[in-house]
């Protein structure tokens, strides 16, 4: 990583907008060249997040909001769990809901593509399983492709349980390969997340799934749930 990218990272993560001058001064090794200031500030809003809200709970009664900050112990166990650190400690979880039934839960996530974040949200169903993944804003100038249902269908009924990674069970998009992998990363730490703060704690999450497998025969483990 060059010093400029990592100054305009950590400035990003402080919440310090870079200065166009720096933002300039990104050298783009596949270009062969520093990137414009033009390309720097590009952005695409694909989605807002009410729209995207309305995506994933289509058919929800009632969509309400938990803002969920993590203990330093939960945040070191999911971070272990997906293989990198991250540096928020609070995250906004929205939570569907019809009558007395739960429908589900999504998350928006930001990280980083090849410079700068993409934004996008991930929804997962109680079982914790993936149900959908949408594009919110594109700030690069190439890789905008993880946008395609095409795309981003692969993820749809990943788990906890899976690599979610390129060529182990995500398909790449040649010219995009940091967008497909920001965003597998994304996905991999929200099912985590979701596991950890509420399917857990309800009895359903990865540990439960674990040790019911663990129990059955070897036949039950190949052709049953």
């Amino acid at each position: 990583m060059t010093v400029g990218l990592r100054t305009i990272v950590l400035l990003f993560l402080l919440g310090v907008s870079a200065p166009p001058s720096w933002a300039g001064r990104i050298w783009d090794s596949e270009l062969k060249r520093y990137l414009t200031e033009q390309e720097m500030m590009h952005a695409e809003v694909y989605l807002t997040e009410e729209d995207a809200v309305k995506l994933m709970f289509p058919e929800s009664e009632r969509v309400r909001k938990e803002i969920v900050r993590l203990h330093p112990d939960q945040k070191a166990q999911i971070e272990a769990r997906i293989g990198w650190k991250f540096p928020e400690e609070t995250f906004e979880i929205y939570i569907g809901e019809t009558g007395s039934a739960l429908d589900g839960y999504a998350m928006v996530q930001n990280t980083i593509g090849k410079h700068k974040p993409m934004t996008y949200m991930v929804g997962v169903d109680p079982k914790g399983q993936c149900t959908n993944v949408e594009l919110l804003v594109f700030r690069e100038s190439r890789g905008s492709e993880v946008r395609t249902k095409r795309f981003n269908a692969q993820y749809e009924g990943k788990t906890v349980s899976d690599p979610i990674r390129i060529n182990r069970d995500i398909l790449n998009i040649s010219g995009a390969t940091m967008s497909v992998r920001s965003m597998s990363a994304g996905v991999k730490r929200a099912l985590v997340l979701i596991d950890e703060l509420y399917l857990k704690p309800l009895g359903r999450g990865s540990d439960q799934v674990a040790e019911k497998r663990s129990g059955k025969g070897f036949l039950d483990f190949l052709f049953n749930e």
